[in-house]
This record gives C-alpha cells, sequence and structure tokens, in this order.
C-alpha cells in the first residue's frame, strides 16, 4: 500500500513539475509573441509615420511651388504693366520731340542720314508722316543736300502712318531701312524692356532673362 502511496506521489510530483515546465515555456512563449507584436506594431507605426512625413512633405513643396508659380505670375504682370506704362510715356515724349523743330529735324537729319549710308544705291526714296511732309517739302533740296550730300534723295509725295523718323528705301524697293520711332522702338524693344526693368526694379535684374509677358 505505501508503494502504491509513494508511485501517486512520485506521479503527481512528476505531473506537478511538467506542469510548471509547460506553464513556464507557454508564459515565455506568451512573452515572446507579445514582443514581436510590439515591434511589429513599432515598425508598423514607424512606417506610417514615415509615409505620412512623405506625403505631408510633397503636400508642402506642392502647396510652395503653388504659391512660387502664382506670386511669379504677379510678378511678371507687375513687369510687364510697369514697362507698357514706361513705353506709353515714351510714346508722348516722342510726340512732345516731334513737335519742336528745333529739336526735331536735326533728328530727323540724323535718322536718314544714317539709313542712306547703310543703303548701297544712290537713288533713294524718303517716306515720311504727313505733319514732316508739309514741313520738309517747301526745304527739301536745301534738306536732302545737308543729309546725304553725295546722293539723290527724292520725297515720296504720299505719307506714311508714323510717330515720327522715316522709312528710307532704294528707288527700286529692293533695300528698304525702318528708321521711323516704331522701327527702332521694334528693333531695340528687348533692350528697352531689359534696361526699364532694371531702372524699375533693380533688385530683379539676376532672375529676369528675357521679360515674360502675360
Amino acid at each position: 500500500m505505501n508503494q502504491v502511496n509513494e508511485l501517486e506521489s512520485a506521479i503527481l510530483a512528476r505531473a506537478q513539475t511538467l506542469a510548471a515546465e509547460y506553464r513556464t515555456r507557454a508564459e515565455r512563449s506568451r512573452d515572446n509573441i507579445l514582443k514581436d507584436a510590439a515591434e511589429r506594431l513599432h515598425l508598423l507605426e514607424e512606417r506610417e509615420v514615415l509615409v505620412a512625413k512623405a506625403m505631408a512633405e510633397r503636400a508642402y513643396r506642392r502647396l510652395v511651388q503653388s504659391s512660387e508659380l502664382k506670386l511669379q505670375k504677379q510678378m511678371d504682370l507687375l513687369r510687364w504693366n510697369m514697362v507698357q506704362g514706361v513705353l506709353d510715356r515714351l510714346t508722348e515724349r516722342i510726340q512732345a520731340l516731334a513737335a519742336s523743330e528745333a529739336q526735331y529735324l536735326p533728328l530727323l537729319q540724323g535718322l536718314i542720314s544714317t539709313a542712306a549710308e547703310q543703303i548701297e544705291r544712290d537713288q533713294l526714296v524718303i517716306e515720311v508722316n504727313r505733319a514732316d511732309l508739309l514741313r520738309l517739302e517747301p526745304q527739301w533740296s536745301e534738306f536732302a543736300q545737308a543729309v546725304a550730300p553725295k546722293k539723290s534723295l527724292a520725297l515720296a509725295p504720299e505719307p506714311i502712318e508714323t510717330l515720327g523718323g522715316a522709312l528710307v528705301r532704294s528707288a527700286d524697293n529692293h533695300i528698304r531701312v525702318d528708321n521711323t520711332f516704331e522701327g527702332r522702338i521694334q528693333r531695340l524693344q528687348d533692350l528697352l524692356h531689359r534696361q526699364i526693368v532694371e531702372r524699375l526694379l533693380p533688385a530683379s535684374r539676376t532672375d529676369l532673362g528675357t521679360l515674360a509677358r502675360p
């Protein structure tokens, strides 16, 4: 009987020992599982945070770029309006200059003389506006002789539409030099725009390049 009791006690003790071992193993496995789950959750959170930061950064960059584009467009429009304002005032100054015969006639002589030198023809036709045509007809012989004494200059009988200056062409109309005020402004347009903007907005010289038009 004692042997039976001892066997039962031994079996119970063994069973308790095994149960304790399995419980310990289970606790370790649970801890490992929880630890792995916590690490995976942490990695997932970090990844989501990085993704969120990247998306926020892209959204911020798009917003900044959009704002910069709007600002650039506004600046371009401002520059263009300022340039146009200066050019409009330039037109007024040209009209005032053309109205002053003492100042204008020497300038007109210079414009015609320069064009005549550029044309390798002896027979030239000079076209001017209506006011200059009326002004020059009575004194054309003396005027032409002073402008280009080595060439024959004819004053065209029909006026052209221009603020001032002259359109000079060969008699055969194969060579033309547009020395009207509009023609010279057109040829110098890019330079005029750049210089006007540099005078009005000197701080923006480095980023202008060619003036953008709206």
